[in-house]
């Protein structure tokens, strides 16, 4: 419903919310701790409501959407811990009935990623890699995304191939579920 708020947590630059916004979704907030890209944002789609946050605690009151979206965003939060938190913290402040969105990363097999998996296991959980510029990246076992996510009733759980930045390829998935 275009009248739904909705929250785009991890918003980068504001993408996703701009599509929204351009088929009459207007009541929307996106979040992302990388103060470069809200400025970025905010200078190229001036008409949405980019904030910067800490990621410790969501800045929301309890119940306040009707929809969260979550895009990318696991692969660049390497603890499980972190992950815990943060999806407890979209439940708090999603309504009854709410609707969550998230795709991201599963692991590969390829010999490409089981070299640079294998590479960072002892730094890392199983399948967070650096790349070359430094930055720590995670790929997913589907066993701890259908944990992760079991506190929300799953309307659509699927895998499907993406092809990341760097034109390689990658299994990923989406989920859409509903807060119980």
């Amino acid at each position: 419903m275009p009248t739904s708020k909705i929250l785009d947590v991890g918003c980068g630059y504001g993408r996703i919310l701009s599509t929204l916004y351009q088929n009459e979704f207007h009541n929307l907030i996106g979040i992302d701790p990388s103060f470069k890209m809200i400025e970025r944002g905010k200078n190229e789609h001036p008409y949405l409501d980019l904030r910067e946050y800490d990621k410790t605690k969501l800045p929301f009151e309890n119940n306040s959407f009707d929809s969260v979206i979550l895009s990318g965003v696991l692969t660049c939060i390497i603890d499980n811990q972190e992950q815990i938190a943060l999806i407890e913290e979209i439940k708090r402040i999603m309504r009854k009935n709410g609707i969550i969105y998230v795709n991201d990363f599963l692991l590969n097999t390829d010999a490409r990623n089981l070299e640079r998996y294998n590479l960072f296991k002892n730094q890392y959980n199983f399948g967070a890699f650096e790349l070359p510029e430094k930055v720590v990246l995670r790929h997913h076992a589907k066993e701890w995304i259908v944990d992760l996510f079991n506190c929300f009733e799953t309307f659509e759980f699927k895998d499907i191939t993406y092809t990341t930045m760097n034109g390689n390829k990658s299994n990923g998935f989406y989920f859409i579920g509903g807060k119980k």
